[in-house]
């Protein structure tokens, strides 16, 4: 099962982007000024409150090395990805970090919930 599909209940769209562009916010929905924060873009560039968790899945989904870890969970408080559980080892939770930091949108990476091993 993919880190997706566990996490949020969703299958990979075609569109799907770990950094995808924004779309434009529709005419009437807020003013010309507003854009959507890095850290709320969807998968396919779309507002989407959990949309920094839901493009580090999608990353690690994208990662060969990443398989789904059925025992960690990803989430967001604002531009924090947050990994919570339970990883087979420090290198993988070490590769995990790099991944989840290099997302656009993604300022720190919290695994104060994370146990190895």
């Amino acid at each position: 099962m993919s880190w997706l599909k566990r996490l949020f209940g969703m299958e990979k769209s075609e569109n799907a982007q770990v950094n995808p562009t924004p779309q434009p916010v529709p005419q009437g929905a807020a003013t010309a000024t507003q854009s959507i924060p890095p850290e709320r873009l969807g998968l396919n560039g779309e507002y989407d409150q959990s949309g920094l968790a839901k493009r580090v899945a999608l990353a690690f989904d994208e990662d060969p090395q990443l398989d789904d870890v059925d025992t960690l969970w990803v989430a967001q408080t604002s531009s924090t990805v947050v990994l919570k559980g339970k990883v087979p080892s420090q290198d993988i939770l070490k590769k995990m970090i790099s991944v989840a930091g290099s997302v656009n949108g993604a300022t720190d990476v919290n695994t104060d919930q994370v146990t190895v091993g």
